[in-house]
């Protein structure tokens, strides 16, 4: 199994995209539980671990140069 966090953001795209097209996916709910737990299904079967973390991912660190003057 491989982690949501460790694909590139490329593949995370395509699969989202994959979701969104996929009967699957549950459009008919505002619960967000419902939605990550039924996405995080449908990626387990996929080989990828994705769980509430994933939600709010860690920013990335900013260019630190600039901010030297």
């Amino acid at each position: 199994m491989t982690l949501w966090a460790e694909l590139p953001e490329d593949r995370q795209l395509q699969l989202r995209e994959d979701y969104a097209r996929d009967p699957a996916c549950l459009t008919g709910t505002c619960s967000l539980e419902a939605k990550t737990t039924q996405f995080a299904a449908w990626l387990a079967v996929r080989g990828v671990v994705f769980t509430v973390a994933d939600l709010r991912p860690k920013r990335r660190s900013e260019d630190h140069s600039r901010a030297k003057s």
